[in-house]
């Protein structure tokens, strides 16, 4: 999830991936898959640099989990 700024100066949390585009019109517009249309102060590099910062934080702590959940080989039994 990022945290975006509505013109009316009220952050909210969306999540990244609900995101379909991002464009500069001249305001910045965040369109969402479901449709939805959302203004915010944010520019579009920074509302960009913040998905790349969210998913840069996720990832490596996915690939931790999907490493611990691998199953182990069995050591050497006498």
């Amino acid at each position: 999830m990022i945290r975006l700024t509505r013109f009316n100066r009220q952050t909210f949390m969306v999540n990244s991936d609900a995101i379909k585009f991002v464009e500069s019109a001249p305001d910045t517009t965040v369109t969402l898959m479901n449709g939805e249309r959302v203004l915010v102060l944010e520019t579009v590099d920074e509302v960009v640099a913040r998905i790349v910062a969210f998913r840069r934080e996720i990832w490596p702590a996915l690939g931790r989990a999907a490493t611990a959940a691998e199953p182990q080989p069995c050591g050497a039994r006498d």
